[in-house]
């Protein structure tokens, strides 16, 4: 069975084949290609690596095999895309899960880097999160509270109808360490980005 393309993006395309995943990494002409070898090995091995971090921590994809070249096979989550059913589903008690599934992966000082519900897929009654592509660690207030602003801005532009009533549970549901100190730099984060429009 031939691979299907079901997703490009700026960084990989995303294949399925035989009920798995196979996540490519695009080759950059416009980077030195040594460097560019290097980049990819080394994003490819620490999505792996953080993907098999989370695996009895959240509901992750299991990692199949990631291999030198610059490619991760994992399973295939066959659920509902929250970018395209939210309205349609409990939202209220998946927007609870959002918010502990994210709590759980800030206590381990990951950054998933794109919170949106294009990355977050029902199934089972769990909520996975996938595309772990720019995650990293970090123990930054910052970081965290640029994660959560992310999903924010997401739910505003994709789930208008109920984006105001969904962020309200996410953030009274989020606990992750230092969170009252997390919830105020979004604010900061919030008032930065009003101040640029102005300009």
């Amino acid at each position: 069975m031939s691979n299907q393309k079901i997703q490009q993006g700026a960084e990989a395309i995303i294949y399925l084949k035989n009920n798995e995943i196979i996540k490519d990494r695009i080759k950059k002409s416009y980077r030195i290609s040594i460097l560019d070898e290097k980049l990819r090995k080394s994003r490819t091995k620490s999505e792996a690596k953080i993907i098999n971090k989370l695996q009895n921590i959240i509901p992750v994809p299991k990692i199949i095999k990631s291999d030198e070249k610059q490619e991760i096979v994992m399973e295939y989550i066959n659920g509902e895309k929250l970018s395209e059913n939210l309205e349609q589903l409990e939202y209220k008690q998946i927007c609870k899960q959002i918010a502990n599934n994210i709590t759980k992966i800030h206590n381990q000082n990951i950054i998933h880097g794109d919170l949106t519900t294009s990355n977050m897929i029902l199934k089972d009654n769990k909520i996975y999160f996938i595309d772990f592509g720019l995650a990293f660690h970090s123990q930054k207030i910052e970081d965290k509270a640029v994660d959560l602003h992310l999903l924010q801005q997401a739910l505003e532009a994709k789930h208008f109808t109920i984006w105001q009533e969904c962020w309200k549970i996410i953030l009274d549901d989020y606990r992750a360490d230092k969170y009252k100190e997390i919830l105020q730099r979004i604010k900061a984060i919030e008032s930065r980005g009003r101040y640029k429009d102005k300009y």
